[in-house]
């Protein structure tokens, strides 16, 4: 179960044959923000919509034909599912893929479009990973594990090699990590290219098992896990990808979902990207850095990799919502006032002059902290953004009504 640079090196070849070489762009917005260069690595601009297909690519690959002869099985949230299903249809091998119940749709989709036979199970990627387990006991198709396996971390590897041959003058590496294999395989093809630049891995504040896993010094697994970012809702690393994380990755961050959030509305804003929460964590945690909600080491330039696309649109939908919810894009008010003829018209006539769009009003006259003749109001409005949401709260409260911001 070793890896190293020279066995990245040689699957380029294997991963050339399914995957794409994929852009390396530099973000204007994020480097003007961090006063630093910044590169974006756009995997999910990749054939299946992520860096899965790498991986994919290598282990099928490898496979002998007596082991081709009797399929494979892999469990899967979506992306790693497509990534096997078109390697294994290019290569006329029969895949069965594990997901867990609630997997978005468009990933399911997608596998079965690629002529993967989809079997949902369980609630978490870990019991999927039990279910395809056992069906690769029962039936002898050969188990491809998501991260855990030297073929995998080796064909994710690619994507650092590639990195470092578009910009090699890159210092740090900024990867978005569930359970390692990314990670694991970017950070070797850097460091031993490069061996000077920083590695920084990100994952979601609620499914993160590196970091209790780090402080144990070995594989721990996460009690439960809630996260909009199911590309990297990994409840354990693996054994591997443990190790090689440990021993090569400068250090490991975590991101809210509201910072999350916010990524994903500022690439599609700012980059007109479209990036799945999992693959926006990177561009989080250096969001975070900019507001000073984190703080990092990031010595430029820096390329953070978008790890992947494939996002539900009605998730979308609900995700930039919350994103300008967390910018104070969306801001939620209670205000109290006499209930009064007139009195809703001057609310909103000063609303309007603080050049806040209204979305609803709605009123509120029974409630035990109101008092005889007084009325809530109840506004959502659409603003520009922090410092017009504080101007809008200030006009408001100038002249003379009771506000409390709701979230």
């Amino acid at each position: 179960m070793t890896i190293g640079l020279p066995e990245i090196e040689s699957v380029r070849g294997l991963v050339d044959a399914v995957a794409v070489r994929t852009p390396l762009v530099e973000s204007r917005w994020l480097s003007s923000e961090l006063d630093l260069p910044v590169w974006l690595k756009c995997e999910n601009l990749q054939r299946t919509g992520s860096f899965k297909a790498r991986g994919a690519a290598v282990r099928i690959a490898r496979l002998t034909e007596e082991e081709r002869s009797r399929g494979v099985v892999a469990a899967s949230a979506g992306n790693h599912a497509q990534g096997v299903a078109l390697a294994a249809q290019q290569a006329g091998i029969a895949a069965t893929i594990f997901m867990p119940d609630g997997a978005p749709i468009p990933k399911e989709r997608a596998t079965r479009g690629y002529g993967a036979e989809v079997v949902f199970h369980g609630r978490t990627l870990e019991d999927a990973l039990g279910a395809a387990r056992q069906h690769a006991d029962e039936t002898g198709a050969v188990f491809v594990h998501p991260f855990d396996h030297p073929d995998i971390v080796a064909g994710q590897g690619t994507a650092g090699l590639e990195i470092i041959e578009d910009l090699p003058d890159a210092a740090t590496v900024v990867v978005p990590t569930g359970g390692g294999g990314l990670l694991a395989g970017v950070a070797l093809a850097v460091k031993e290219r490069r061996p000077g630049t920083r590695v920084v891995g990100v994952q979601a504040a609620a499914a993160a098992a590196f970091p209790p896993s780090m402080a144990a010094g070995h594989p721990i697994r996460l009690p439960e896990m809630s996260t909009m970012a199911d590309g990297i809702a990994v409840g354990q690393p693996g054994d591997l990808t443990f190790q090689l994380v440990r021993d090569h990755v400068d250090e490991i961050h975590t991101v809210s979902e509201e910072s999350l959030s916010r990524a994903i509305v500022g690439l599609v804003e700012r980059e007109k990207l479209v990036v799945e929460p999992a693959g926006a964590a990177g561009v989080a945690l250096l969001r975070d850095v900019v507001l000073g909600e984190a703080t990092c080491e990031l010595p430029g330039p820096v390329v953070v990799m978008l790890s992947g696309g494939n996002v539900d649109p009605l998730l979308l939908g609900k995700v930039i919502q919350h994103g300008l919810s967390a910018a104070r894009r969306y801001l939620r008010l209670e205000v109290t006032l006499r209930d009064s003829p007139g009195g809703l018209a001057e609310l909103l006539a000063e609303v309007g002059a603080a050049g806040a769009n209204v979305i609803e009003v709605m009123h509120e006259r029974v409630s035990p902290t109101l008092r005889l003749g007084e009325v809530d109001v109840h506004l959502q409005l659409e603003t520009r953004g922090e410092p017009h949401t504080e101007a809008v709260l200030a006009r408001l409260r100038e002249c003379g009504y009771t506000v409390v911001e709701r979230g």
